[in-house]
């Protein structure tokens, strides 16, 4: 568990601000890599407190860089820009527990679903979408199609999630609904093309017709329409 650099107490689940001094802590960007502040403030400014963000550069990343707030010590990436951070941060997972997982996920206290209204992008200044990432982190990140953000201690809550195996437990999950909707696809084709052949069988000769001598090709092509009706 995290610990305040000033006064040692340990940190809240989902914050880096100690509740005991409220010193804000870096501990998202300690636990990763090395990291400098750029001497000129960002353009963009925080969703939440309205100041210029710092632009940070992680040592551990060539010419990778991301915007804190100096204020909440909140996080925006640009797309693609925190799986690369995790990617990089976390490997050698080669199992899920799935346990921890989901008692991550269960753990999420009502104060990260944000009951504020919703944030707007720090690029286009439009409401972004919250969603629970990976589905089953128990992070509500907030995203839009210029970037993530990411408040206090959700960046430190992502790298346990992904320790504890939750990229490869999504990606499991993925594959499966993928498959499955692959057999799904595949049993409809198939009743479509047993319903063509019906529709499409010519009349049959003479020997097939009823004893009253009456063509009974239009009563399986009308059975086929049903057919097509009841499972198409």
């Amino acid at each position: 568990m995290p610990h305040c650099t000033s006064c040692s107490a340990p940190l809240p689940a989902y914050s880096s601000i100690c509740e005991y001094c409220g010193t804000k802590n870096d501990v998202d960007l300690q636990g990763i890599s090395e990291f400098t502040v750029a001497s000129e403030a960002s353009v963009r400014r925080c969703p939440l407190c309205d100041r210029a963000m710092d632009t940070i550069e992680l040592s551990k990343i060539e010419n990778f860089s991301i915007e804190r707030c100096p204020d909440c010590r909140g996080l925006f990436f640009d797309p693609d820009e925190l799986n690369a951070l995790l990617d990089k941060s976390v490997d050698n997972v080669y199992g899920f527990n799935l346990q921890k997982i989901h008692s991550m996920n269960q753990m999420v206290p009502e104060s990260s679903l944000r009951s504020r209204a919703y944030i707007r992008c720090p690029v286009c200044s439009e409401l972004m979408n919250r969603v629970n990432f990976g589905k089953k982190s128990g992070v509500v990140i907030d995203q839009c199609a210029h970037g993530i953000w990411l408040d206090s201690g959700e960046l430190r809550k992502l790298l346990e999630w992904r320790k504890a195996g939750g990229q490869l437990y999504h990606e499991k999950i993925m594959s499966e609904r993928a498959e499955l909707e692959q057999r799904k696809e595949k049993k409809e084709h198939e009743k479509w093309a047993s319903a063509q052949i019906l529709l499409n069988t010519p009349p049959r000769p003479r020997s097939h017709y009823d004893d009253d001598g009456i063509d009974l090709s239009p009563l399986l092509k009308s059975a086929a329409k049903l057919v097509w009706r009841l499972f198409i």
